[in-house]
C-alpha cells in the first residue's frame, strides 16, 4: 500500500485532550477503511504564519499512514467537512524516515543531521 504524511491544523480553542481525540477519531476512520497508522504526533499549539478563520493558533497534529488510496480520500473528505479542522496536507512517500519528526527534534539534533 502506498506510504502517506498528513499534517492538519485544528482551532486554537479546542483542549489539548479534544484535539487528541480528533487525531484519534481520524486515524480510526483509516483503520476502518484499510488503512493502517504507523505513527501520530501531536505538535501542540503553535503561531500561524497568517491568519485562518481570524485564529491565529492551531492544534498541530502529524500521521504517517499506511493505507490506500480510497482511505485517504475519506479520511480527508471528513475533515474537510469537520468544522475543527482548518487545513490539511497529505504527501505520498517512497520511504517513511526513521525516529520522530523534524518538528519534534531538539534543535542540536536538528543541526546534527544538516551539514553546516
Amino acid at each position: 500500500m502506498p506510504l502517506y504524511e498528513h499534517v492538519f491544523i485544528m482551532r486554537q480553542d479546542l483542549s489539548n485532550t479534544q484535539a487528541e481525540g480528533l487525531v484519534e477519531h481520524f486515524s480510526t476512520v483509516l483503520a476502518d477503511n484499510g488503512g493502517s497508522v504507523s505513527e501520530s504526533e501531536y505538535w501542540g499549539v503553535k503561531t500561524m504564519a497568517y491568519k485562518i478563520n481570524k485564529n491565529r493558533k492551531g492544534h498541530y497534529a502529524y500521521l504517517r499512514t499506511d493505507a490506500p488510496a480510497t482511505a485517504v480520500m475519506e479520511m480527508e473528505r471528513l475533515m474537510r467537512l469537520h468544522d475543527d479542522v482548518m487545513r490539511i496536507l497529505t504527501i505520498k512517500v517512497d520511504a517513511h524516515e526513521e525516529g520522530p519528526s523534524a518538528q519534534m527534534q531538539k534543535r542540536e539534533e536538528r543541526r546534527e543531521r544538516r551539514p553546516a
